[in-house]
């Protein structure tokens, strides 16, 4: 359940929240009554510092996010007057997450998840204004997009919105169980898990009809959230999704790339009732179709991908994939997955588990990036997707050669 950027992000006790079921989510209870503190738990659940940080200090922006379409910078949210939100008033914040329209510079483009956040509460908007109210201001104004025409032209999302953007609200499913809905909160909203977990069309669009079943985005792939076997969350139960939320790593798998900043940051954070709820809400996703094997990989690159599993792999992952170290590689989802940009990235840049209260001392695997040919890398993922009762589309090194370009590029 790895993220890459926009990147791939369960809350609190659940005393009060039956009336929700008619009425809307609820604000964030477990912090108490305090608007600051469910504030500061709200932007746990949206992950917000990790967007918004970057070399200026927390919440100061100028994280760049990349697409097919150009470069989009974050936005400095700190209550500095001048480059920050410190002369917004409730209103204009709540306008900004649910409309995508800034007090600031007016439209604002989707690597800003206003899809998602316009399902936020208009209480737990309030509640998460009042915290980075109380966050230090920093001055600092970041280089905020690099776009070419016309889409360097904010007016131009005004026709994007009509297309694509559904404004709106949550509306709880007065047929599901409160800890469903809470869950369904969640990851619709303030965690908007579907922006790095659902396909995007040619103009960065969510495709709806294929909500959370995987999502190609800066070069990483954020495999599927539904209940298909081979290459979803079918296998895993309600505890291995709970677990892997709290500690970054379960039986089938770890966290790597930007799921594993997403886990740190985020969700290792979240109260053990809000991990159970989204638990409980993932698990109750249909099983999609499964996904396509084609075209297979032929015998001499698996033959040739063998070779280099046993040269460089299998010391850590064992030569029948029982691993010493590291999660296992049969039957995982993401190493089957449709897209193979995540397991490329992996063995190109190498990858560390998150640091979370569970796992104090990270796991690492190291980069081959400088030791394996394009090729190589092409056979070594064939064979990993293919082995051991895995199935998964062929890898060709032309595939390696643009993740290698991505990943140079940062």
């Amino acid at each position: 359940m790895p993220a890459s950027r926009r990147h791939l992000r369960p809350l609190a006790v659940l005393a009060g929240f039956c009336a929700v079921a008619l009425s809307g989510p609820s604000p964030a209870q477990s912090p108490g009554d305090d608007p600051v503190a469910r504030g500061k738990y709200l932007a746990l659940l949206g992950g917000c510092a990790e967007c918004h940080s970057a070399e200026a200090g927390p919440f100061a922006g100028g994280r760049n996010f990349h697409s097919g379409l150009g470069t989009v910078g974050s936005a400095n949210i700190t209550p500095d007057p001048a480059t920050g939100i410190g002369a917004w008033s409730q209103d204009d914040f709540y306008r900004a997450l649910h409309t995508g329209v800034s007090r600031k510079v007016g439209h604002l483009y989707p690597a800003f998840p206003y899809p998602y956040f316009t399902n936020i509460a208009r209480q737990d908007a309030d509640d998460l204004f009042a915290y980075l109210r109380t966050a230090p201001p920093i001055r600092n104004e970041p280089k905020r997009d690099q776009l070419s025409f016309p889409l360097n032209i904010r007016a131009i999302m005004g026709v994007w919105n009509l297309l694509f953007f559904h404004e709106g609200s949550f509306r709880p499913d007065p047929d599901r169980t409160a800890e469903w809905n809470r869950g369904a909160y969640i990851v619709q909203a303030l965690a908007h898990c579907g922006d790095c977990h659902t396909p995007k069309n040619s103009l960065q669009a969510d495709d709806r009809d294929r909500a959370l079943q995987g999502g190609a985005v800066e070069g990483w792939f954020a495999p599927s959230l539904t209940q298909e076997p081979r290459t979803g969350l079918g296998a895993w139960s309600r505890g291995d999704i709970a677990l892997f939320l709290k500690t970054g790593q379960n039986r089938f798998t770890a966290a790597g790339g930007m799921m594993a900043g997403v886990v740190a940051g985020s969700t290792s954070k979240w109260d053990d009732a809000d991990i159970g709820a989204v638990a409980t809400y993932l698990k109750s996703l249909p099983a999609t179709p499964p996904a396509s094997v084609t075209p297979a990989p032929d015998a001499a690159s698996q033959a040739r991908g063998q070779a280099v599993f046993e040269a460089s792999c299998a010391r850590c992952h064992g030569a029948n994939a029982s691993p010493e170290r590291g999660p296992p590689l049969p039957g995982s989802a993401l190493t089957q997955a449709p897209n193979p940009a995540t397991v490329i990235r992996y063995v190109l840049a190498g990858s560390k588990t998150p640091v979370t209260a569970a796992h104090p001392k990270p796991e690492a695997m190291p980069a081959f990036g400088d030791k394996l040919s394009d090729g190589d890398i092409a056979d070594v993922a064939n064979y990993i997707r293919n082995a051991w009762g895995n199935q998964a589309s062929a890898v060709r090194p032309a595939d390696v050669a643009k993740a290698r370009k991505l990943a140079a590029a940062g």
